[in-house]
């Protein structure tokens, strides 16, 4: 091509197009078909194999345009080629149809190269034209070529190992612009693969030259500045010119993408399987009608999608909205009171044949449920899941409904999946509803255990508080007692047994009634300890309490003290607070032998004492210290009215309430 460009050259130049010269022997001379022609088609000077192909004279073919020598629609074509020449570097060969003058039609292979200008294709004045007789497997062969990489993001390219050079086989494709453009240096194109990938890039190229064959996928930048990826692959070829690389690059940028893509969709369901498991777990240990019901309303909507849930559980025929302590909009509060049996809305319909319904838009809820247009008028949803919340013998508790804001196919995975936790749901509210039974026994019996009122002195004011644990509907066996002793003196106890239940409690009635009648009999506290102890460990069961035990003398003061593993009194006044730690033994109920010091002193009348349970200052996530500095502040502040202190400490709950709570205030009136 080389002497075939220099010759066109001349003839651009205006050089003559016949005649003694070296531009017009060596283009005269050139083995294949080439004619130099003008821009607007017509052919300046053609060689010898270019006028046997053509079948006339060069005299004939002077000024003659040259897409004219090709068959019917063909020409069309060849103008076509034509045109592309002068617009950019190379256009891609075509196989056309020539006829000859003497009617033999020929198959040949047409290349156009317009002769560069002062600013390239797009301002030279003349082009060469080369045709190449065709064979029938070669064109068969470019067609498919063709084909496969004219509508495809792929292009074949040669590589020569020696002179570091690329070009397109078949001339430029889509592919080969946006990545290489005019350049065909391989430097240059390796300047703008990604960092990451440069090294193993270049080892393979490296390689080729030793024989190996070229494979490899590798990330690049685009003239237009995108990150693509690519997959080169070539075959080592030792041709006549020297050794060089023969293969085809794909972008697989879009099929490494959507790999990712659903690489994370596997994460995200991933996680949101591990998201339901987890949820599934709560529904599973919830203890409250609020906990389960608060999981359906809030929790579990980000699964589907959804923009808001509510649940509607039914009481006393009626439908009630939960949680209880949530501030319910939209539909709801038009819901709550409705007759449960009503099945013209979609809640009442779920209840009375427990199936689930669907609703993907607006139009289908109000085709199926014309009464609800008025409660639509209040929403914003338009896509609506309600399903049945079972019990037992599939008695429907309630239903769960999610809203979406805007129109939603709730597909067969996602509807399997609501009626799997709505199922959850409704063996966790028959759970809780069991406990709540169970707690209303147990609180009662504890109720009755503990006394139904303290005796009341003129000169000591004395506040008493139960509070049950509210984590788990636990009933324990925390206790107080006031009991009146003689001598103007005042028997003060607040205990804690062992375990949880209707067995606590009644351990507790038991450990209570055995204290009074020590208290009546005997002086000395660590007496009244001891003999309880004594009396718990002969019964043979396996229970033990903390308590503590003081004696108060309304005349002085005095406080005697006997404790047995209890948290620490405090005493506070306006300004400060201590922490008396009574000297303790060990619980009550644990050895038969064991003895309890008895510890003294003066509570003046400006003073407040307080004897609590350890679910008043102890958790764990809450330390004893900790809970004893929340609890002597707030006594500091209100210790001169017991009953209001006693009030503020319950509300304070400084351990939270995770445990029962007995609290005892007491506080000498001044004179």
């Amino acid at each position: 091509m080389n002497r075939t460009t220099g010759a066109a050259e001349g003839t651009a130049q205006g050089q003559p197009a016949r005649g003694e010269g070296g531009a017009q022997a060596a283009f005269a001379d050139a083995p294949a078909a080439l004619a130099a022609v003008e821009r607007t088609g017509a052919i300046a000077q053609a060689n010898r194999a270019f006028t046997e192909a053509v079948g006339a004279t060069a005299e004939e073919l002077a000024g003659r345009p040259w897409p004219e020598l090709l068959s019917g629609a063909d020409a069309g074509r060849a103008w076509d080629l034509h045109r592309d020449a002068f617009e950019r570097h190379e256009p891609r060969p075509r196989a056309l149809g020539l006829r000859r003058p003497d009617g033999e039609y020929r198959r040949m292979t047409v290349r156009v190269r317009a002769l560069p200008g002062a600013d390239g294709a797009r301002g030279a004045a003349a082009a060469v034209v080369m045709l190449q007789e065709t064979a029938r497997d070669e064109e068969a062969v470019r067609a498919l070529t063709e084909l496969r990489t004219a509508g495809s993001d792929t292009a074949l390219w040669s590589l020569d190992l020696r002179t570091g050079r690329m070009r397109e086989l078949f001339g430029p494709s889509p592919l080969g612009r946006v990545l290489a453009g005019e350049a065909r240096d391989l430097d240059t194109l390796l300047a703008r693969v990604h960092p990451d990938d440069i090294a193993r890039v270049r080892d393979a190229v490296e390689a080729s030259h030793l024989g190996r064959d070229y494979e490899q996928r590798f990330r690049m930048t685009d003239l237009v500045g995108d990150e693509r990826v690519l997959h080169a692959k070539a075959r080592y070829v030792e041709g006549p010119a020297g050794p060089c690389l023969v293969g085809v690059v794909d972008d697989v940028t879009e099929h490494v993408q959507l790999i990712r893509r659903l690489a994370d969709r596997r994460r995200i369901e991933a996680a949101q399987g591990r998201q339901v498991t987890e949820l599934a777990a709560k529904l599973v240990s919830a203890t409250t009608v609020d906990e389960v019901t608060g999981l359906l309303a809030e929790e579990f909507v980000p699964i589907f999608g959804g923009s808001a849930a509510g649940v509607m559980l039914v009481e006393d025929g009626v439908l009630r909205p939960y949680p209880a302590g949530r501030e319910h909009t939209g539909t709801a509060p038009l819901i709550d009171g409705r007759d449960a049996a009503d099945a013209a809305y979609p809640m009442g319909a779920v209840v009375q044949d427990r199936q689930p319904r669907f609703f993907e838009s607006r139009a289908e809820m109000l085709e199926r449920f014309p009464a609800v247009e008025p409660l639509m008028a209040r929403s914003a949803a338009q896509s609506w899941a309600t399903v049945p919340v079972f019990g037992d013998r599939r008695v429907a508790l309630g239903v769960w409904q999610v809203a979406w804001d805007r129109p939603h196919h709730a597909t067969p995975d996602e509807r399997a999946l609501m009626l799997t936790l709505a199922g959850l749901a409704g063996q966790a509210l028959q759970r809780v509803y069991r406990q709540l039974e169970e707690l209303e026994l147990a609180d009662e019996v504890q109720r009755r255990m503990l006394p139904p009122q303290i005796p009341h002195f003129g000169d000591l004011d004395i506040a008493v508080r139960y509070l049950p644990a509210r984590a788990g509907w636990r009933v324990c066996g925390d206790f107080y007692d006031v009991i009146r002793l003689t001598g103007r003196r005042v028997g003060l106890v607040v205990g804690d047994v062992q375990g949880h239940g209707v067995e606590a409690a009644a351990a507790m009635g038991q450990i209570r009634v055995a204290f009074r009648a020590y208290a009546t009999t005997e002086a000395d506290p660590g007496a009244v300890l001891a003999e309880t102890n004594r009396l718990l460990t002969e019964t043979g069961e396996i229970v033990f309490a903390t308590c503590g035990y003081l004696v108060l003398d309304l005349d002085t003061g005095r406080m005697r003290a006997a404790w047995a593993g209890q948290p620490p009194a405090i005493i506070a006044t306006e300004d400060a607070y201590e922490a008396w730690e009574v000297e303790t033994g060990p619980p009550v109920g644990v050895d038969a032998e064991s003895k309890y010091a008895v510890t003294e002193r003066v509570l003046r009348p400006e003073e407040t004492l307080l004897m609590c349970s350890d679910g008043l200052v102890e958790s764990a996530e809450v330390a004893m210290d900790d809970g004893l500095a929340a609890t002597g502040e707030a006594l500091c502040s209100m210790g001169a009215d017991v009953h209001a202190a006693a009030t503020t400490l319950a509300a304070l709950a400084p351990a939270g309430r995770g445990d029962d709570i007995a609290i005892l205030i007491a506080r000498m009136n001044p004179g």
